[in-house]
């Protein structure tokens, strides 16, 4: 009977042996599919400047952006902006001095849009129809403002 006993616990105890053996190589693989899930989150997001989403049985999945992904990102925006931003400055000048109540009106449109787009770039959410809203009301300062 103590045989039997002695036996039991032995096979307990590999038992728990092999289960703690289990549960640190399941946290393991968790953590690294996460890992791999938010790089390929920041890609996708870098790439294609929408968030990833998730499948409709994942509730929820946050992540702290690395420090990585933003100055990269803060990297290409300048390379694109500067051309565009000089010119966009130079045709509105024209414009600051007529003193016409609707090219006022349309330049702070103008200045709110901007707001909005350099907003939406920092938060790395989609930009075009932003900048295609930039680009209407440049057109429609800049249309207004040539003599008739």
């Amino acid at each position: 009977m103590a045989d039997v006993i002695s036996e039991y616990q032995r096979w307990k105890e590999q038992g728990e042996n092999l289960r703690s053996q289990a549960k640190q190589a399941m946290e393991s693989r968790f953590r690294e599919l996460l890992t791999e899930a938010v790089a390929i989150a920041e890609e996708y997001r870098a790439d294609f400047g929408a968030p990833l989403k998730p499948p409709a049985a994942v509730t929820a999945f946050r992540y702290k952006a690395s420090g990585k992904a933003k100055p990269k990102k803060t990297a290409k925006a300048p390379a694109k902006e500067p051309a565009p931003k000089p010119a966009a400055a130079a045709r509105t000048e024209p414009a600051a001095a007529s003193s016409d109540p609707k090219i006022v009106k349309l330049q702070k449109r103008l200045e709110a849009a901007r707001k909005k787009l350099a907003d939406a770039k920092a938060a790395g959410a989609p930009t075009r129809a932003l900048e295609d809203r930039v680009y209407e009301i440049e057109d429609a300062i800049r249309l207004g403002s040539q003599p008739a």
